[in-house]
């Protein structure tokens, strides 16, 4: 018989987070989901719903609090709350990048900090961040949001052995381009520099036909369900074809890498 695990999702109230959370409930975990506003979405989904803003250290202080009087132990935690800011680097404000880190790399570490006193005394549990093909090769006009989530593959990479000893997993989810809503609630950044009207629409048109064009998130979730059984998990798993095969030609083949990736953003 398959173990049962409490397991505790940010970012829980559409996307992967939605679909990862209805997937692990309905094979009998019991799950606890996050959203800045539980109250506009807890009817539509089977499991419970608590209320958090990761870029909060209250927030994040008071969820955590309130979801261990509700549950005795805590078996998974999945980061997956995430941003995404879109322009050019030299279009994006400071204040929007920081705002990008907040969410996507701070979020993880604030919520992680959380729960590792529990893990510890547990002496076991399983950190899951979903992390991205934008952590591992460069994505244009998504700059930010590719610098918050190579930074957060090494922050996972770096936890992974302090955390060993105390026989803590650390896992990260790596997907490609996926369906889901991040690609239909944007950031754009404030500045509007000339220079980049020729190559601007493009890109941004290049990224949102990826998506329009991708799997659907509940691969991810099934990946996530497997990850979350496993004995043994292993650091990273990617998902979809472009996540495996892209990082591959970026490293053995650079050149062909980039021909390909300027044709795929429409800059070439």
């Amino acid at each position: 018989m398959r173990e049962k695990k409490v397991v505790f999702i940010t970012g829980a109230s559409s996307g992967f987070g939605l679909s990862i959370a209805n997937k692990l409930a309905s094979e009998g975990h019991k799950v606890y989901g996050t959203s800045r506003a539980p109250a506009k979405v807890k009817e539509r989904v089977n499991f419970d719903m608590l209320q958090l803003d990761v870029t909060s250290d209250e927030s994040v202080r008071d969820c955590i609090q309130s979801l261990l009087s509700r549950t005795e132990r805590i078996d998974a935690v999945i980061n997956n709350a995430g941003v995404a800011v879109v322009g050019a680097i030299e279009e994006t404000t400071l204040e929007q990048a920081k705002f990008q880190f907040e969410t996507n790399l701070w979020g993880c570490v604030r919520v992680t900090k959380a729960v590792l006193p529990v893990f510890r005394r547990q002496r076991k549990g399983h950190i899951i961040n979903i992390g991205s093909l934008a952590g591992l090769v460069g994505v244009p006009f998504e700059g930010f949001y590719t610098a918050s989530k190579h930074a957060l593959e090494g922050y996972s990479k770096s936890l992974r052995y302090e955390l060993e000893t105390f026989n803590i997993r650390v896992t990260v989810i790596e997907p490609g381009f996926f369906k889901t809503n991040i690609h239909h609630s944007f950031v754009s950044a404030t500045e509007r520099i000339s220079d980049y009207d020729g190559i601007r629409p493009k890109v941004l048109s290049a990224l949102l036909a990826s998506a329009e064009n991708a799997p659907p998130p509940e691969i991810v979730a099934e990946l996530v369900s497997k990850v979350i059984r496993t004995q043994n998990p292993k650091f990273s798993y990617r998902a979809g074809k472009d996540a495996r095969l892209f990082p591959i030609l970026n490293f053995f083949f650079p050149n062909i890498y980039n021909a390909g990736a300027k044709r795929k953003f429409r800059l070439a």
